[in-house]
């Protein structure tokens, strides 16, 4: 086979604090070995791709450029958010964490998957054409679609992780917010399967309704005027001391480390200056508000812990048998439990269509954006 030239969306910030988003034509060499060349079909626009597309730059100073066939978006990054970025200033960066297409070439090593339709994690996914390793790639099961695998590692990989981490954390209920994404529907499913109860926050009664009509028993509109009151409840009937945060900014994640404290102490038989001696665990995972994260901690007394949580760190430390057993059950489950839906499927120069932009841009709650390259 000879060189493959495709385009590739890529995100760049230079000096002056300009990020352009642009379309650049990326040309792979034959693949050679135990290499692939995936003609990507569908890439699904993840709010941890935004982080990378976007960066912390200000979306109202969007001005468009270029041609409709290589369309140019650029902004501006604030002065006082510069020092985030600095470390990419000038680098010419490719975006999308997961995907899925067809392999159209193989080196001799992988000729078993020519043909075959799988699904990809490695970055650099919003291209049209994307050469890795067979190890980086999962063969989908037969009858699915690239659109039905694109989405396979990155929610359903992090939903799993929770429920890994809770077990060998030693809790036995969660507690999660913006729980009606697709993400949030994948981590109900699996709880009720393995029979973990998990606490969902939303913010409207729609989103709750959802969450009910696939099995929730505890679901808290954040919304509601009596919600506290509300989480407390559901945190004392499920004994959940382990929340997953994609929120982020705000008093939220205090909010819930309260109520932990709050159902605790309702079972406690002596009073103590220091709080209950339940451990209290709050992994903020998600930045959905990019305010600073504000804990009230003399309301949830000393035994607590507020960390971050990012999913490829976690999957370098479970080690290969624990992702090898998670990957499999999500291909098993790939268009049940682990299903995720799209609202619009836009090709590659769409994704910088401003309008369009600014819709995905949005990150709310059930409007998820698919790439179709080949469109």
């Amino acid at each position: 086979m000879e060189e493959v030239t495709g385009l590739e969306l890529r995100s760049t910030v230079d000096e002056g604090g300009t990020l352009t988003l642009s379309l650049e034509p990326v040309t792979l060499s034959p693949p050679q070995g135990d290499e692939l060349i995936v003609r990507v079909e569908a890439a699904p626009i993840n709010p941890s791709d935004l982080g990378l597309l976007l960066g912390p730059a200000d979306v109202a100073t969007l001005a468009h450029g270029g041609s409709a066939e290589r369309p140019e978006l650029r902004f501006q990054v604030p002065r006082e958010r510069i020092g985030g970025v600095r470390a990419r200033l000038g680098q010419s960066l490719p975006v999308g964490n997961e995907g899925a297409g067809t392999v159209i070439a193989a080196g001799p090593d992988a000729q078993a998957l020519l043909g075959r339709t799988v699904g990809m994690m490695g970055g650099a996914m919003y291209a049209q054409y994307r050469k890795l390793r067979a190890r980086d790639v999962v063969p989908l099961p037969d009858g699915a679609e690239a659109a039905d695998g694109a989405a396979m590692f990155v929610n359903p990989l992090t939903a799993l992780s929770f429920v890994e981490t809770a077990r060998e954390e030693g809790h036995h209920a969660i507690v999660h917010t913006a729980a009606a994404s697709n993400l949030g529907q994948m981590l109900q499913k699996i709880c009720l399967a393995d029979g973990v109860p998990v606490v969902n926050i939303v913010r409207s009664e729609a989103q709750a309704a959802l969450l009910r009509d696939i099995g929730a028993t505890h679901v808290v509109d954040s919304r509601a005027e009596d919600f506290r009151r509300q989480l407390a409840d559901a945190i004392a009937e499920t004994g959940a001391t382990i929340a997953f945060d994609a929120i982020g900014g705000g008093t939220l994640g205090s909010d819930i480390v309260q109520a932990m404290e709050q159902a605790a102490n309702r079972r406690a038989t002596e009073y103590s200056r220091y709080g209950s001696t339940v451990f209290k665990q709050l992994y903020i995972y998600g930045a959905l508000d990019t305010a600073p994260t504000t804990l009230n901690r003399l309301a949830f007394g000393f035994q607590w812990s507020v960390a971050g949580f990012l999913l490829t760190p976690w999957l370098q430390k479970a080690g290969r048998e624990t992702v090898a057993r998670m990957r499999q059950r999500v291909v098993d489950e790939l268009t049940t439990t682990f299903a995720s839906r799209y609202t619009r499927t836009i090709g590659l120069a769409e994704a910088l269509d401003p309008d369009v932009l600014r819709a995905y841009e949005r990150k709310a709650t059930g409007e998820k954006y698919l790439i179709d390259p080949t469109r």
